[in-house]
């Protein structure tokens, strides 16, 4: 498994499993069975995907040794806040039958996340989380956060795919020492990516798939990247991309993709902020 250090020495796999959208509780724990299975070792789940539970039974029947696993949870925005997110961090540990997590991150850039950040960085010196770290900060928060803290954020997960390929991010991410994760590897499906001609068009060369092709030009950015799967054939394609290596022709190419924005979800819009803070995982 290729791995990236992190800014405390910590090693995070490059490639992992995502649980988003996988809302049927049997459903996805048979998707993380069947992604520790083919390989992954990175899987990541949120309180707010109510999955957890699911994530940690899976956790349990795999029998892989817990030093192999890379945990990710997320803080919702409802928990935010210095007492909230120590009780929600201790929810969600709960949910996952795990003694630590690998890493804790501030899922959504609202409501007191700086409160949630000293919390975090108390439950990381007491070794109950191996890194913190944020998502969906944009650059300004990120920095002003990594300015005004102890401890900068590890990791960064931002929508990042070759349509919103996060340049500026990328470097200031690079400057402060975070570590860059990409959620929505492919784009959700948008623009037709899978069918995307000069996409194919490099598939072809190496002989793989569009897929293949995204995830491998993620990897050799240094990105760690997380697709979603519930079909086992497609994670043990998606973890088939050690094989191959872009050239720097290939990788200037997707590079032309960008369209310098969001795709997914701009939280940059009062609409956006509205939604997240209405959001309610609990009573």
């Amino acid at each position: 498994m290729h791995k990236v250090t992190l800014n405390n020495g910590v090693e995070m796999p490059l490639l992992g499993f995502g649980v988003f959208q996988i809302s049927d509780l049997e459903q996805c724990e048979q998707a993380v069975t069947d992604a520790l299975e083919a390989g992954y070792r990175l899987i990541d789940t949120a309180s707010a995907y109510m999955n957890e539970e699911a994530v940690g039974r899976a956790i349990k029947r795999s029998g892989v040794p817990r030093e192999e696993l890379f945990i990710t949870t997320k803080l919702w925005v409802q928990d935010q806040g210095y007492e909230s997110a120590k009780k929600a961090f201790e929810v969600s540990l709960e949910k996952l039958g795990l003694d630590y997590l690998d890493l804790y991150l501030i899922h959504q850039p609202f409501n007191d996340y700086y409160g949630s950040w000293r919390a975090m960085e108390e439950l990381y010196k007491e070794g109950k989380i191996r890194a913190i770290g944020v998502s969906n900060f944009y650059q300004e928060r990120l920095v002003d956060l990594a300015m005004n803290s102890e401890i900068v954020p590890a990791v960064n997960q931002v929508e990042t795919h070759p349509f919103t390929q996060q340049k500026a991010a990328y470097e200031v991410m690079k400057e402060y020492g975070v570590q860059q994760q990409s959620w929505g590897p492919f784009a959700e499906g948008q623009n037709d990516i899978f069918q995307n001609e000069l996409l194919a068009g490099i598939g072809e060369k190496y002989g793989k798939t569009v897929a293949q092709v995204i995830l491998r030009w993620h990897l050799q950015r240094g990105i760690v990247t997380i697709p979603k799967s519930v079909h086992k054939e497609r994670m043990v394609e998606n973890f088939n991309i050690w094989d191959f290596t872009l050239s720097d022709e290939d990788m200037a190419s997707i590079s032309t993709l960008d369209s310098g924005t969001t795709l997914i979800i701009d939280h940059h819009t009062a609409d956006m902020a509205k939604m997240l803070n209405d959001w309610k995982i609990h009573g």
